[in-house]
């Protein structure tokens, strides 16, 4: 017998979640199902090495602090507590010398980059002063589908501009460059240029792809949002929305992988299993990666025109990262920030080991050629350092980012040979700023781009699900006729997750757009009221800037 839902969520990673709490919270009977043993996607720690709470997917928690889905779910109620990481990032000079911090707090983010460069101090401040509020601008979009309205609203309340005196074409172009290039033009030192480099390099692209200039100027919101950790790991996130909707009464089915999403006549019937079980409902929202849902659990039969050709054509890339976390006696003893291996706040944070932009420059030419990195750049974290309960008493986890790792290898090498040798090497990185880590590691497990592929379905090892480029962000993620979340002549059918706008990271914005997408739909007349709106807004915005240009 068939059990009967309103909404079937298909993957439990953080969007899946929050998207479901949503609707279960309006009323709508909502299963997930997630097909691994345990909720969370890429957002979930596992226990390992006696008693380690290891993070295997993402860890430090940024954008979703800008969203209002933790206070709106009332999150704190079902066991998440979030330990602020400050300074959120840390950035030893190469030759041990000194060190960068960046704060929450501005003036002492300014105070620390001055004892390296002055210059540099008072142009990272005027930087946020124009990056701040043209991001507040951006951040408003990524809370809505990025529809006609909801772009031209956005550039009627003249959200998007900069600080005063600074001419709208120039903040356009700084838009449309590299971050390469915009860190190359704003920043005279090789740490700035560095630092800066290897938190823009974060979201994927190159430091030379065009149009990328936002992933350097997004780091002013950090100065409003900081960047937490959950007591207890990642997971605890994905644990506490599990429990929220749990506890409103909808269901979570782990060990449950989808065979397909049923469709009859052009409309969703609901789900099968891969058992053969069958789950109804009028609704089915997928989490998984685009291509997943839309040529694997749905079928190009069943999707108009050439709509599966261009998906398939969608650019999910070549992978670019692999992670390595490691249970060990100590934590790292920077030579340029000395603390006996004790919790110091250079542990705090993002621990940027890359010595400057040319070495990242180097990493992606290694990268671009199917090899990967001979000398990788890293991401450290040491969250033990300000949540003890992620390891034994006296013990510490340590866990290594790496880039640039392509996901298919062009040197005839392949990841199951090579994944503990390239563990090896960003090690090798971490030993050269903390040499008393070297015999310090006690067990590691480590996840290669073809790890990733395989145990969270993030196709070709892309933690971004698809390439986050400009022309797949916006109105064109993942596609323009899949940029609201609906898909065209499936009645019923919704995508949310990473292959959505806004994107990747631990956000849950897709999530929250999705289920208010869900919602609106059924009251139908407030969706055209919306177009119109929109049409109205983006009109006003134009004819306003040609009034300003006169």
């Amino acid at each position: 017998m068939t059990e009967a839902f309103d909404v079937i969520v298909v993957g439990g990673g953080h969007n899946g979640l929050t998207c479901a709490c949503y609707l279960q919270r309006a009323g709508l009977r909502t299963l997930v199902l997630e097909r691994r043993p345990v909720v969370g996607g890429a957002v979930c720690t596992e226990t390992m090495f006696g008693g380690y709470r290891m993070d295997v997917g993402s860890s430090a928690h940024i954008m979703i602090h800008l969203t209002p889905v933790i206070r709106e779910l009332e999150l704190h109620r079902f066991g998440l507590e979030y330990i602020d990481m400050d300074p959120f990032a840390f950035f030893p000079l190469p030759d041990g010398s000194g060190a960068i911090e960046f704060w929450r707090d501005l003036d002492r983010t300014c105070a620390s980059i001055e004892k390296i460069s002055p210059r540099d101090a008072e142009a990272y401040r005027r930087f946020i002063g124009l990056w701040g509020p043209l991001n507040e601008g951006v951040f408003n979009v990524f809370l809505e589908p990025p529809t006609p309205a909801n772009l031209g609203r956005q550039m009627l309340t003249g959200q998007f501009r900069g600080e005063r005196g600074t001419h709208p074409l120039d903040i356009l172009r700084r838009l449309f460059t590299s971050y390469g290039q915009l860190i190359v033009e704003t920043f005279e030192s090789d740490a700035m240029r560095a630092a800066m480099g290897w938190l823009a390099a974060q979201s994927g692209p190159p430091p030379h792809e065009v149009a990328t200039g936002d992933f350097a100027g997004w780091h002013a919101m950090l100065h409003r949002s900081g960047a937490k950790h959950p007591r207890g790991g990642s997971g605890m996130l994905t644990q506490a929305l599990a429990r929220r909707l749990t506890h409103d009464g909808g269901m979570v089915l782990l060990d449950a992988p989808v065979k397909r999403i049923v469709i009859d006549g052009g409309k969703v019937q609901g789900v099968e299993l891969q058992d053969g079980t069958r789950y109804s409902a009028p609704l089915v929202v997928s989490n998984a990666h685009v291509q997943t849902t839309l040529l694997k659990l749905v079928g190009p039969e069943h999707l108009p025109g050439d709509l599966a050709a261009r998906t398939q054509r969608i650019k999910v890339g070549n992978g670019f990262g692999m992670a390595v976390r490691c249970a060990a006696d100590a934590l790292p003893d920077y030579i340029a920030a000395p603390s006996g291996g004790q919790p110091h706040p250079s542990h705090h944070g993002l621990q940027l080991l890359c010595p400057s932009l040319d070495y990242l420059n180097r990493a992606v030419a290694d990268y671009d050629q199917g090899r990967p990195a001979s000398d990788p750049a890293v991401i450290a974290m040491t969250f033990s350092a300000i949540d003890p309960v992620v390891a034994p008493p006296g013990k510490h986890t340590l866990f290594l980012w790496g880039q640039y790792h392509p996901y298919e290898l062009r040197n005839g090498e392949d990841w199951d040979s090579i994944g503990e040798r390239e563990a090896d090497k960003l090690l090798e990185v971490v030993y050269r700023y903390a040499p008393n880590m070297r015999g310090a590691i006690t067990n590691r497990y480590v996840q290669t781009p073809l790890d990733l592929e395989r145990t969270f379905g993030l196709l070709r090892g892309n933690v971004m699900h698809v390439e986050m480029s400009f022309d797949q962000m916006f109105a064109f993620r993942p596609l323009p006729e899949l940029a609201e979340y609906r898909v065209p002549s499936i009645a019923g059918l919704y995508l949310t997750g990473a292959s959505t706008h806004p994107g990747g990271g631990v956000f849950a914005a897709a999530g929250y757009n999705t289920a208010h997408t869900i919602l609106r739909d059924r009251t139908p007349k407030r969706r055209w009221i919306g177009w119109a709106a929109g049409a109205a807004a983006l009109g006003a915005a134009a004819w306003l800037r040609s009034r300003q240009t006169d």
